[in-house]
């Protein structure tokens, strides 16, 4: 708590009373008007993970960077890709997906993990879902080094036209300026992430099983997800047939469209429309569950915790 005293608070509590619209607008409002006190709050989570560590959080990236260089050389002897353009598709599939996966198990858990700054902090409760988001945010910051690193390592590979991730996958367009379309494909991710923590969060503390349920799932979407292997993987093994087990296995997975829409621009990748499409239909859903569960149950969740 010493650490917040220099933070800028409400000087009255917010008030999490009542069933209102109007009651869950101001707090998701007030919440990012807070920007001192969740920013202040998520870095400090990242500090204190790594204190008396001897690098600190580089630990995040060091961890990151050997995880995709292992699995990198072992998926692509064993789809026989070149390591070229194969490393780089597993390094950014495997960021994005920490930052997913972060927001989905840690923010199961937001408000039971604040319990204490709940019940004595007068803050929105939005406040500790952006909290989590960010703390996600900046390890995918750290993580992103890595990528620098691939990406100058194999910049040549990436940006020849016609390229392919494994040995006579779909050709690529090789990267281009539509590179910075991975800046608001990020602020889409990072805004779905913000609705997961709340509902998720608010969701687990009514019934604490959530979160187990949640990561059992996430272990079985990682394998079902295209971040080790690649849809060109189900054609080769399969045949021309196996489009019906990329719609099965890949394209009814909504986690695979939002990695696909921001590793396809950092790695070169075909854009395609659909992906973010669903992408922007499961964001406008979430926020609607979320702003229903903040008008509903945003009183209760100080008595839950």
């Amino acid at each position: 708590m010493q650490a917040i005293s220099a933070i800028d608070v409400p000087s009255a509590p917010v008030a999490h009373t009542g069933r209102s619209w109007a009651r869950a607008a101001q707090d998701i409002r007030q919440g990012i008007g807070h920007r001192e006190l969740w920013g202040h709050l998520g870095w400090q989570d990242i500090k204190q993970r790594y204190r008396r560590s001897v690098i600190g959080p580089l630990w995040i990236t060091l961890s990151m960077a050997i995880t995709a260089a292992g699995l990198g050389l072992l998926y692509s002897q064993l789809f026989e890709a070149s390591i070229g353009t194969f490393l780089p598709y597993l390094t950014v599939g495997f960021i994005v997906w920490n930052f997913i996966l972060g927001c989905l198990t840690e923010g199961s858990d937001t408000f039971i993990a604040n319990e204490g700054l709940i019940k004595h902090l007068p803050a929105p409760l939005t406040v500790y879902a952006l909290r989590t988001v960010w703390r996600q945010t900046l390890m995918l910051m750290h993580n992103l080094l890595v990528y620098v690193v691939v990406l100058a390592i194999f910049f040549n590979d990436l940006s020849t036209p016609g390229y392919e991730i494994t040995e006579h996958g779909t050709p690529q367009p090789g990267l281009s300026w539509a590179a910075l379309l991975a800046i608001p494909a990020f602020c889409l991710i990072a805004l779905n992430g913000a609705w997961v923590t709340l509902l998720f969060g608010i969701i687990s503390t009514r019934y604490r099983d959530i979160p187990q349920v949640v990561g059992a799932l996430t272990q079985l979407l990682f394998f079902m997800t295209p971040i080790v292997w690649s849809t060109d993987i189900l054609t080769k093994r399969f045949g021309e047939g196996a489009a019906d087990w990329k719609i099965l296995v890949a394209e009814l997975n909504p986690l695979y469209h939002f990695i696909q829409i921001l590793r396809a621009p950092l790695i070169g990748n075909t854009q395609s429309w659909h992906h973010w499409v669903v992408v922007g239909g499961i964001t406008v859903i979430g926020w609607s569950l979320a702003f229903l569960a903040m008008r509903n149950y945003r009183a209760r969740v100080s008595y839950w915790v």
